[in-house]
């Protein structure tokens, strides 16, 4: 006799009606390849499945009758739970960098922050870009406005303005968008990691040849070194 499964209340179980747990007198049967049966008594669906050394699953409830197919039930969780686990490793996850920039930022300093940024959006990364206003630069909010402009057309290539530049009491927000979704990034930097690695190995193992190459001419030449010495004449050296 199979264990009965035993709910708590306001707990609604997801998991599918299986074999002795479907009770209704009929169900449309549906084989294991897809080819549809037609409507059987669930007894003969049932007998079926067990000629098959398969399980009948419950696979639209709310249909009358309900449909069933006949499937290694246990092999059909699994493939789901590897469905699953591959759809949230490749899930996208927003992050929001943020850069803070000074509206009289010098050439270098201004350099550095946009270098951040493109390697913020290469990675797939929204970033969102602060001007700190002081003093009188409150009065000259201009300054902040040609400064975002001109950092977003610097980095086009790479992003796009997803919100428009706008004074937040004493500061100037714009945030930028990366033209590439997070795991097309991801995958890239995947590939130029390898791509270097393999171009490493490759510089190293031709250092190596040459080294071998270098090493294998030096023991040749003193090798004819000794022949020499040992081909004299002992009288003409007298």
């Amino acid at each position: 006799m199979s264990p009965t499964r035993t709910t708590h209340g306001g707990h609604i179980s997801t998991e599918l009606r299986i074999n002795d747990r479907i009770r209704v007198p009929e169900v449309r049967l549906v084989g294991p390849n897809g080819e549809t049966v037609g409507i059987v008594p669930t007894g003969e669906a049932l007998k079926l499945a067990q000629e098959a050394d398969l399980d009948l699953v419950e696979v639209a409830p709310m249909a009358r009758p309900p449909v069933c197919k006949l499937m290694d039930y246990g092999k059909f969780k699994y493939e789901n739970a590897q469905k699953a686990r591959e759809a949230r490793r490749n899930q996208t996850n927003v992050v929001i960098k943020e850069m803070k920039l000074r509206p009289k930022i010098d050439q270098h300093d201004y350099e550095t922050k946009k270098g951040h940024v493109v390697r913020f959006l290469k990675a797939g990364d929204k970033v969102k870009i602060t001007i700190m206003f002081r003093g009188r630069e409150q009065h000259r909010p201009e300054l902040g406005f040609r400064l975002l402009q001109r950092l977003a057309e610097d980095v086009t290539d790479l992003g796009f303005v997803e919100s428009a530049p706008k004074q937040d009491g004493r500061n100037m927000i714009m945030v930028l968008g990366p033209h590439k979704k997070k795991a097309e990034a991801k995958v890239e930097m995947q590939a130029a990691r390898a791509q270097r690695a393999a171009a490493r190995a490759a510089d190293e193992a031709e250092e190596r040849a040459e080294r071998n190459a270098a090493n294998a001419g030096q023991a040749v030449a003193q090798k004819k070194v000794r022949g020499r010495s040992e081909n004299l004449d002992p009288e003409i050296e007298a």
